[in-house]
């Protein structure tokens, strides 16, 4: 009897000892673990999706290409088979199965001197408890803790919530976070369109999605796959018929399908900059938002297109710059082509090849898959040599005078029967376009340069230049709205200002070098005369034109400055083209938006561009409802009948000016060119009633495009090719006219009303009380530079050339 008390005594001290330590091992390792409570509130990181006007999918943010889909949502095939292969017996234990754990040991022991892998017995808990809270370190005390977090989770979770977790986080490979993006990663399916060997196999990834890798280690996944297709009969949920079926089918997997997406790398980029200054890094790479651009995918192909044809036009015009590179023509000229890989800034259309044989009537040339193919002479006639200041070489008699053996070039299929090609190059130029919804500021495509790949740097915003004669509109209509008219005559004479001691005297000159006397106003902007400029700016006062800039967007530090009214101050194209959208909406400012929408993860809006209310939008029959109307909350920066006035005189230049070459599509359009000195930079920026576009044109490193290429003939035919297509099929509007204006026929050359027998007539827009009586006053800008009137006995000899003064264009 004695020693049975000391036998149960030692046994009870023993327990104790035991429970004291397991007691000790909780509070030791249970101090300072992860707060387990946040997962309750937890999001798992999914994608931020960027969408187009038209819905379709512009780009993507993720750090991990994670689909969250709710438990609820989830088919039950799929759970079924991850709790077969992972915990059969998850909704009964409380975090740790001791059963499977028990098992597991007894297993392992039988199996020691066996090459067979462990078993392991985790949870799905204790998962969740790894992957969100621990490391993936391999220690027995990670273990203790993962079992602690475990109970505690459960205590904290329900069973779903946990399962939910677990299926949206795990880590299947092919870059799949979660089951939802595992099916379309493999499969190329959604969740409910699983078979259940294909179900199956995800379920048997969790144990190391590269052991069982459908290709590398094929007979492995088939194996596993098909031991949870067992297990899932062993517990009765499916029969054994279907067993039998589905282990029988061969593992096909099929990448998942190329997403289309809208390609407009320049405009994505802007989107995610605002981004990011708005919600950080975390919420745009893995709060899955839902962004509505206004992007419209049609027009950005056509922008893309018109401008990528105009800078190979323009860079045509000066020359061949030479090959890309030369290479041995050995017997492994191919593999060498090969080795270039792609080269940044061509077109998905052109092909490498390297010239095997030169004649004078073409080139041999080869590709990178041993193909042969030619260039005849006729089609690199364009490729003269390229020479200093954008001149060029002699004219091409011989292909010779072009290529070499060996010389590696960029070529694009002319004929594929024939085989034959021409010769291609990246353009040395570089520019911009942008087209805008000139009523609301809605950007609706955006090219900022010849190739994102190439260059990231986007011309259409971050490139300041001088706008030269683009900005001389808003010289008009300050003078405009302070008394000024269309049919006021100003002085086309030379002009000189002492700029000070040391300086040296200012002589702004006309392109044309020529004098042509006094002239209407509208002549002045039609054909881009800048001393009728100068001496406008000057009558009206620099203030005024630099607060109309300001207004407008284009700066808002001009300095009052006469220089400035040639446009010599720096703005940017997306800054300038939305000013000349404020004329074409009766002078409302507007400013350039890139985001209509954005919702966050749960679909709530959490950000609208358009504020304005509109009650009468939400009545449920819209058929007994008038149209509704909404608010205008835009600001008056310029009256409508002195923009009205502006946009009729931009139209003469397209009808009659400097960008005449676009009168030929016979649309309502008006816009202006620019050129600055030397002719550095080009630009042509111009509307039609619904839709204005602007185009920018000119060297990343500033240099002159050539002695003869200006707005007119580098950067309108880019606008020209733009609005054929952008317009096509679309109704004919002109330009809206304002209440009250007045359309008169005067005479241009004294600005007088028009009599029976005049020349030079043409139909003036004027405000009301604003229509000429006599002839219009002359104004010369306090100089006139030795000019007399008709009183004073003599008269003015127009087109008097000057020498050697630069001047804007």
């Amino acid at each position: 009897m004695r020693w049975l008390i000391y036998g149960v005594s030692f046994f009870l001290v023993l327990a104790s000892v035991v429970a004291g330590g397991v007691v000790f091992l909780l509070y030791s390792y249970g101090k300072g673990l992860p707060e387990y409570g946040q997962l309750a509130h937890y999001k798992p990181p999914v994608v931020t999706r960027v969408h187009g006007g038209d819905g379709r999918l512009l780009t993507e943010y993720a750090r991990e290409r994670r689909v969250f889909v709710p438990v609820e949502a989830i088919p039950k095939l799929i759970i079924k088979a991850f709790l077969s292969s992972e915990d059969k017996n998850f909704y009964s234990h409380k975090g740790i199965d001791f059963k499977s754990l028990f098992s597991a040991a007894i297993d392992n022991l039988l199996n020691f001197n066996s090459n067979k892998r462990p078993r392991g017995a985790s949870t799905i808990t204790q998962q969740v408890a790894k992957n969100f809270l621990l490391t993936n370190e391999v220690s027995i005390e990670r273990k203790i803790k993962e079992a602690i977090l475990a109970f505690r989770i459960e205590k904290a979770l329900s069973k779903n919530r946990i399962l939910e977790l677990y299926l949206n986080e795990i880590y299947l490979g092919f870059g799949s976070y979660g089951v939802a993006a595992a099916a379309l990663n493999y499969f190329d399916k959604s969740l409910n369109e699983l078979s259940v060997a294909e179900a199956a196999y995800l379920a048997a990834l969790p144990k190391g999605p590269s052991n069982y890798h459908p290709v590398r280690n094929r007979n492995a996944a088939i194996s596993r796959r098909n031991w949870v297709i067992n297990q899932m009969h062993k517990n009765g949920f499916i029969s054994d018929n279907i067993m039998r079926i589905e282990q029988s089918i061969s593992l096909g997997i099929k990448p998942r399908s190329a997403t289309e997406f809208v390609n407009a790398p320049y405009f994505s980029e802007e989107i995610r900059r605002q981004l990011m200054a708005r919600y950080g890094a975390d919420r745009v790479y893995g709060g899955g938002l839902s962004v509505r651009t206004s992007i419209d995918p049609n027009f950005q192909l056509i922008a893309e297109k018109a401008l990528q044809h105009g800078l190979m036009k323009y860079d045509k015009r000066h020359g061949w710059r030479g090959a890309i590179k030369s290479i041995s023509l050995g017997s492994g000229w191919d593999k060498e082509l090969r080795s270039l890989g792609h080269i940044k800034g061509a077109l998905k259309s052109w092909r490498l090849a390297v010239v095997l044989k030169v004649t004078k009537t073409e080139a041999k040339i080869g590709f990178e898959n041993g193909e042969i193919g030619s260039i005849k002479r006729q089609d690199l006639l364009w490729a003269r040599e390229w020479r200093p200041k954008q001149r060029i070489g002699k004219k091409i008699t011989s292909v010779l005078q072009v290529l070499s053996e060996g010389d590696v070039v960029f070529t694009e299929t002319l004929d594929e029967e024939m085989n034959t090609h021409k010769l291609q190059q990246i353009p040395d130029v570089n520019g911009a376009a942008i087209a805008l919804d000139p009523h609301t500021g809605r950007v609706l495509a955006m090219v900022g340069g010849w190739s994102y790949a190439k260059s990231e740097f986007n011309r259409a915003t971050q490139a300041f230049r001088q706008p030269g004669s683009a900005f001389k509109p808003f010289v008009y209509i300050a003078a405009l709205e302070n008394g000024f008219n269309p049919a006021t005559r100003i002085l086309d004479a030379p002009f000189v200002i002492d700029q000070g001691p040391g300086i040296g005297k200012w002589k702004p000159a006309n392109y044309t070098k020529k004098f042509y006397g006094p002239s209407a106003m509208r002549i002045g902007i039609e054909k881009s005369r800048n001393l009728m400029t100068v001496r406008l700016a000057r009558t009206i006062g620099m203030d005024k034109v630099s607060d109309y800039a300001r207004k407008f967007g284009i700066s808002s530090k001009m300095p009052d400055q006469l220089s400035m009214s040639l446009g010599a101050g720096e703005t940017n194209l997306i800054k300038l083209t939305s000013a000349y959208a404020m004329l074409v909406n009766g002078g409302k400012k507007i400013t350039p938006t890139f985001i209509d929408k954005i919702q966050d993860r749960n679909g709530r809006t959490i950000f609208r561009q358009d504020i304005r209310p509109c009650l009468e939008c939400r009545s449920v029959d819209q058929s007994l409802t008038k149209v509704p109307v909404i608010p205008d909350y835009r600001e008056q920066i310029a009256d409508r009948a002195s923009a009205y006035q502006m946009v009729r005189m931009l139209e003469g230049v397209v009808k009659r000016g400097t960008g005449r070459r676009i009168a030929s599509l016979n649309k309502p359009l008006a816009g202006k060119t620019g050129t600055t000195n030397k002719n550095f930079d080009t630009w042509f920026i111009g509307f039609s009633p619904d839709l204005a576009f602007g185009v920018y044109v000119g060297f990343d490193n500033p240099k002159t495009l050539g002695r003869r290429d200006t707005g007119s003939n580098v950067a309108a035919p880019i606008f020209k090719r733009f609005m054929k297509i952008a317009l096509k099929g679309m109704p004919e509007v002109p330009f809206r006219a304002p209440p009250g204006i007045l359309h008169v026929r005067i005479n241009t050359e004294t600005g007088s009303l028009a009599r029976p027998g005049d020349k030079n007539i043409i139909t003036e827009v004027f405000k009301p009380g604003s229509v000429p009586t006599g002839a219009s006053r002359i104004v010369d800008g306090g100089y006139a530079a030795g000019w007399m009137s008709r009183k004073q006995g003599k008269l003015w000899k127009p087109s008097l050339d000057i020498k050697g003064i630069k001047g804007i264009y």
